[in-house]
C-alpha cells in the first residue's frame, strides 16, 4: 500500500517531528545543536516559513511553523535534513542514515491547540527528567517566550502577541501557561496526531480543511470512499 502523503496547507500552524534513525542520538556537543539551529534559521527564511517553538532533544526534535507556501515546509526539512546529515557524518568520522525515514507532521486547528503545542514542545525535557523547570533546558524555544533571551529563529505567533498588552506582560502569561502544563488528552492528541499524520481539531476545523485537499485529512474506514472528514480517533 501507497505511503500517505504528508498533509502540508499554507497558512497553518503545522508539528512537527523527526527522530534519530533506531533513536539513536543526533546531538553529542553543543556545536551539533547550534549547528541544527542555524540550519532553520538560514532554511526558514529561505523557504519562507515561520518558526513559532522548538525544542531540539538529544535522539529527536520537535517544531511548530507555519509555512506560508504548499511547498515551503518539505523543502526547508529536506535541507536542514541533508545539511546536517553532511556536517554531522563529517564531525563525527561515521557513515550511513541519521533519520528515522522523513520527518512526520501534521497541522493543528490554531484557536485550539497552537498555544498547547507550544507548551507540549516546551515541557519535552520536563517530561524526560532531563530539567526540573522547562526554563533550565538551554536547547528550546521557552527561553524567549519568558524573557531570558532574544532567539532570531522564531516568528512569535499572533497568539502569543495578545496573551499582554506588554512585553512583561505576555512573558508572564506564557510562564504560567507552561508552568500550568497541558493534559494527558492533549500531549496524547499532539503527538499521535503528527506521528499519524491525521489533522488535529475540532470536527467543523478538519472538515473545512477536507476541501481544500484532495488528501485524506482524518482516519477514514479501512477500504471504503471517504464522503467526508471525521474528528481524530484518539
Amino acid at each position: 500500500m501507497a505511503r500517505l502523503a504528508r498533509l502540508t496547507l499554507p497558512g497553518h500552524p503545522h508539528h512537527v517531528i523527526q527522530r534519530g534513525n533506531n533513536r539513536q542520538g543526533i546531538f553529542t556537543s553543543s556545536a551539533d545543536y547550534e549547528m541544527m539551529l542555524d540550519l532553520l534559521n538560514e532554511n526558514a527564511r529561505k523557504f519562507n516559513v515561520a518558526i513559532h517553538a522548538y525544542v531540539l532533544m538529544g535522539n529527536h526534535f520537535h517544531l511548530l511553523a507555519t509555512p506560508q507556501t504548499a511547498d515551503g515546509l518539505p523543502q526547508m526539512m529536506q535541507a536542514v535534513g541533508r545539511r546536517y546529515v553532511r556536517y554531522y557524518n563529517d564531525s563525527q568520522k561515521r557513515t550511513g542514515t541519521l533519520w528515522e525515514g522523513r520527518y512526520k507532521s501534521t497541522l493543528i486547528q490554531t484557536e485550539r491547540y497552537l498555544l498547547a503545542c507550544m507548551a507540549y514542545i516546551d515541557l519535552n525535557p520536563v517530561r524526560a527528567g532531563m530539567v526540573t523547570l522547562a526554563r533550565e533546558y538551554p536547547w528550546s524555544s521557552h527561553a524567549h517566550y519568558i524573557g531570558l533571551r532574544t532567539d532570531k529563529l522564531l516568528t512569535p505567533h499572533a497568539l502569543v502577541w495578545a496573551m499582554g498588552n506588554t512585553p512583561f506582560a505576555r512573558e508572564a502569561a506564557y510562564a504560567d501557561l507552561v508552568q500550568a502544563g497541558i493534559s494527558q488528552g492533549q500531549q496524547q492528541a499532539l503527538t499521535n496526531s503528527a506521528l499519524r499524520g491525521w489533522a488535529l481539531g475540532a470536527p467543523e476545523f478538519v472538515e473545512s480543511l477536507q476541501k481544500k485537499t484532495t488528501r485524506r485529512v482524518s482516519k477514514g474506514a479501512a477500504g471504503r470512499p471517504i464522503s467526508k472528514a471525521k474528528p481524530i480517533e484518539e
